[in-house]
Formats: C-alpha cells, sequence, structure tokens
C-alpha cells in the first residue's frame, strides 16, 4: 500500500482541526495549557507540517514522509501517556518549571504567543469531554494518527 497525497493532507487536516480544538478549549473555555500540552500541540503542528510538506513533494517520497509523520505521532502519543501518568499522580508536577520557562522562550513561543505560551498546570482537574480527559484524547489520536501513517509507510510494496 503506498501513502497517498489523500491520506497525507487528511492526518494534516485532523492535526490542524485538533490544534484549532485546542484553542478553542484555551479561549473559549478558558483552560489553560500546561508545558505538557505545548508539547502535544508541537507534536501535532509537526505531524501537520511533515504531512503537507510530503503531500506536495512527489509521490515518491511519500513513504518517507509517513515515516517521520509516524514518528512524530509516537513522540506526541509518549508525551501524552506522560500526561496521564501525571494527572494520575497529583504529587507529580510539570506546572511552573524550568520546563515551562524553557517551552516559552522558543522562537515559536514567542512568535505565536496564542498557540504554543504555557500558563497552566498540568494537574488542574478539567472536566472530561465525553468521558475522556484532555490527555487521553490526545494520546487517543495520536496512536491512531500514528498507526495510520505507519501502516502505509511500512506496508509492503
Amino acid at each position: 500500500m503506498k501513502p497517498s497525497k489523500s491520506l497525507l493532507l487528511f492526518v494534516a487536516f485532523i492535526s490542524l482541526a485538533l490544534l484549532g480544538a485546542a484553542l478553542y478549549l484555551q479561549y473559549g473555555k478558558h483552560m489553560q495549557p500546561c508545558p505538557l500540552c505545548i508539547i502535544q500541540r508541537y507534536a501535532f503542528a509537526a505531524l501537520a507540517l511533515l504531512c503537507i510538506l510530503f503531500a506536495i513533494l512527489p509521490q515518491a517520497a511519500a513513504r518517507f514522509g509517513a515515516g517521520l509523520a509516524t514518528l512524530a505521532a509516537l513522540a506526541g502519543a509518549g508525551t501524552a501517556a506522560w500526561h496521564l501518568w501525571v494527572v494520575a499522580h497529583p504529587g507529580t508536577s510539570c506546572g511552573i518549571d524550568p520546563m515551562e520557562t524553557a517551552l516559552n522562550h522558543i522562537p515559536t513561543a514567542k512568535l505565536m504567543p496564542f498557540l504554543f505560551n504555557a500558563d497552566g498546570f498540568c494537574t488542574t482537574p478539567y472536566a472530561p469531554i465525553f468521558g475522556l480527559s484532555i490527555p487521553a484524547w490526545s494520546l487517543i489520536w495520536f496512536l491512531v494518527l500514528a498507526l495510520m501513517l505507519g501502516r502505509a509507510a511500512f506496508a509492503r510494496r
């Protein structure tokens, strides 16, 4: 199965839609993003950028692009899993600490603070959405996208 440009564009669309949902939760529902939320946003942005880039390139590069995007999705899944662990163990914190300070000084955070500025605590208890926490939804989406991309990237010809 060759990864098609339409699959890459679909994954990019889903990733951008999830970033839009994150902005809605931040500005519409006043849920401030924590450092781990911001790292997950970076992973979704990387997924979208990689998929768009490799959808524009010749078809021969699509398989390599799907492989790179799979790695970005797995990195995001790892971050979301760690976020779930932090939420389950309230004694652990990633709130106001050196990690947040460093994240808020990355050039993309300075350029687009509305999207990449961490202001919240990882252990803040927000109401679940359809029964699941926000990091759980992120983990599910990262895994779904990784499976789609991985199947396309690593399937036999």
